[in-house]
């Protein structure tokens, strides 16, 4: 009897070991970066190149892109992240989209026809992978599928638009996808937030992406885990990184059937448009070893669209620092090589 009673407790000790020992290999997840994306694409073309250097990881096997997120609504913003996964061979990457966001935001460069374009016969110049727009998931929604099949502490998010799908995940309850509420799902699987957001500088300025819809960005800020890594990268830090109107049309030399360069002959792009979007791409994939990045804290929204950084110890969030023109200079080099590559 005794005999039987310890060898229970050990096939319970084993058990529980076991568990543990699980459990410590979720948190240190080692694999390919597991990346979600979340844009508000159709308005910025950062947004364009950062999916491209994403697809660009992906074929070098660097990074697995589990999904597009689009967070400004319309068919045709999913559209064109449709037309981009399609472009570069992964047109099974799925796209959610966003039915009740953002009324009207600003659009800064106005590319949303680019599904449309067509070849001088008449012929669409790109081709799609989705029939049915509207039968797409809601972002939360993917958000939700998509955690959950993944290992935990192990998804890379890549948020370079609005807060809208992230403050739906955040709200959401447990449904047929996972038991677990959105906070839950995104303690247990969630490595790192990289989001284009927020100024630190000396004189800080209202972030765009949170002004736009500060109800879904006081929503984020409340709700998002303080377990869970944040690393803002903010407006001054890619300030100066400015890939012209002219480079990026002359680095697609090899074709002009391209999504980016034809946004380019198309639109009118001379904008001030600077390179923030992809350094949360370069970031989530190729690690904080080619940043400057701050002591840990915490970040605080004001009802003005503004952030506050307080340094702590055990804080969640860190943001890049702004660095000299040689490093600028290495982070334009990546985006444009991938304009470069055929």
């Amino acid at each position: 009897m005794l005999y039987a009673i310890l060898t229970l407790c050990a096939v319970i000790l084993t058990a529980c070991s076991t568990d543990d020992d699980n459990t410590a290999a979720a948190q240190e997840y080692t694999g390919v970066p597991l990346v979600i994306l979340d844009t508000d694409i159709g308005s910025s073309t950062d947004d364009l190149f950062t999916l491209e250097m994403l697809h660009y990881y992906q074929q070098q096997g660097r990074c697995k892109l589990l999904g597009v997120v689009v967070d400004r609504e319309g068919e045709d913003c999913a559209a064109c992240a449709d037309v981009m996964n399609t472009y570069f061979n992964h047109g099974d990457v799925p796209v959610g989209l966003v039915r009740d966001g953002i009324k009207n935001p600003t659009v800064w460069i106005d590319y949303k026809a680019l599904p449309t374009y067509t070849k001088d016969d008449g012929t669409p110049m790109f081709a799609h992978s989705i029939d049915d727009y509207s039968a797409l998931p809601d972002g939360w929604q993917l958000y939700r599928r998509l955690l959950a099949a993944q290992p935990d502490h192990s998804v890379s998010i890549c948020s370079i638009g609005f807060t809208v799908c992230l403050a739906q995940l955040l709200e959401s309850v447990g449904d047929d996808y996972s038991p677990l509420s959105g906070v839950e799902l995104v303690q247990r699987k969630v490595k790192c937030l990289y989001i284009q957001g927020g100024s630190f500088g000396q004189s800080p300025e209202p972030d765009y992406n949170f002004l736009q819809g500060m109800d879904f960005a006081k929503t984020f800020f409340r709700l998002w885990p303080s377990d869970v890594d944040i690393i803002f990268d903010p407006m001054e830090t890619g300030n100066d990184i400015d890939y012209q109107p002219e480079q990026v049309i002359s680095d697609v030399s090899w074709t002009d059937n391209h999504p980016i360069k034809q946004v380019y002959m198309t639109c009118t792009c001379d904008t001030g448009q600077m390179m923030w979007d992809p350094l949360t791409a370069i970031n989530a994939v190729e690690g904080d070893d080619l940043f400057a990045l701050t002591e840990r804290g915490t970040v605080a929204l004001n009802d003005d669209g503004t952030v506050i950084f307080t340094a702590s110890a055990t804080g969640n969030s860190r943001f890049q620092m702004p660095g000299d023109a040689a490093w600028r200079s290495t982070m334009l080099e990546k985006i444009r090589n991938v304009n470069k590559t055929h």
